[in-house]
């Protein structure tokens, strides 16, 4: 009886029954099924999430900053796009060879432990079930939302130094995450391909949503058509576009705002802008987070399902 309902429900879900003649166990059939029901749900998630539901003020500011741009010289927008790729790259580098990335890599393997012993690297992390991986992830990710909340505050204080080291930071700890989450999955962040692809997921978090889903389907695109195994990236190296300036002119949008309420004084302390500060930078973050997540538990479960 046992048998005919796993046979049953991998025909209701599609899924090959290779494995009933003999060929797997239920437990792995029970995998199947998880992994299967997980995908539909992640499915669901990209059409929630990638849904447009923009109001008239959202048109209005996108048409207004799109005639803004087509106005500058395509040139200069090709050198600023180039330089901002080039600046993301170095701070890629020079964050994934800095000390705090190894204790961080070596603090996760550590409690990965306590489901396996035997784990000793990233690509070991490969065996453990995408609901441990989750609940790593979740650990580090809750520490990172705290620090982009903590920075963008700090930045609502309205000094000049802060509001000029607010988008490094906010990108610093935004990339952070990202490599963050490539190794709980077990992808190697140092690996020259998977570099790339965390530029290019951090692009598509940090768009705009209108412009997200298109490069979201591009990138699934790209990675599809590489191997695990390879080296090197194989397909567009740009990462920015011109669309991505207007998240740059959301940021500057912010610092004037704070630059403003730092007269608005509440007990000798500026909270509205330290409010809106903390607010926006958090929200961001809560945006690459989800958008990172979803999309390296959507790869571990096809790689699996595969």
């Amino acid at each position: 009886m046992a048998l005919i309902y796993f046979k049953n429900t991998l025909e209701n879900r599609g899924l090959t029954l290779q494995c009933l003649n003999g060929n797997c166990t239920r437990k792995k059939i029970r995998r199947k099924i998880i992994v299967s029901d997980r995908l539909s749900e992640l499915q669901e998630w990209e059409e929630r999430y990638f849904l447009i539901e923009s109001s008239d003020v959202a048109q209005s500011y996108h048409y207004y900053h799109e005639r803004m741009l087509s106005k500058i010289n395509e040139e200069k927008k090709e050198k600023w796009l180039a330089k901002m790729d080039s600046c993301l790259a170095h701070l890629q580098s020079w964050l994934l060879q800095s000390r705090s990335f190894e204790e961080t890599k070596r603090r996760v393997i550590t409690h990965a432990r306590i489901f396996d012993s035997s784990l000793s690297s990233v690509d070991d992390l490969r065996r453990l079930p995408i609901e441990k991986l989750d609940y790593l992830a979740e650990q580090l990710m809750a520490k990172q939302r705290l620090l982009s909340f903590g920075q963008g505050g700090l930045t609502g204080m309205g000094g000049l130094f802060l509001l000029l080291a607010d988008l490094p930071a906010l990108a610093i700890i935004q990339l952070r995450s990202l490599q963050h989450l490539s190794f709980v999955y077990g992808y190697d962040s140092r690996h020259p391909m998977e570099q790339m692809v965390m530029l290019k997921l951090f692009h598509i978090a940090t768009l705009p949503k209108a412009y997200q889903h298109s490069e979201w389907d591009r990138l699934w695109q790209e990675v599809e058509e590489h191997q695990h195994d390879q080296i090197f990236y194989q397909g567009d190296e740009t990462v920015f576009n011109e669309q991505w300036l207007q998240q740059m002119s959301s940021q500057l949008a912010k610092s004037f705002v704070i630059t403003m309420l730092r007269k608005k004084l509440i007990q000798g302390v500026p909270l509205l802008g330290i409010a809106l500060g903390a607010g926006m930078n958090y929200r961001l973050s809560q945006q690459v987070i989800e958008v990172g997540q979803h999309f390296y538990q959507k790869r571990r479960l096809l790689e699996e399902n595969a």
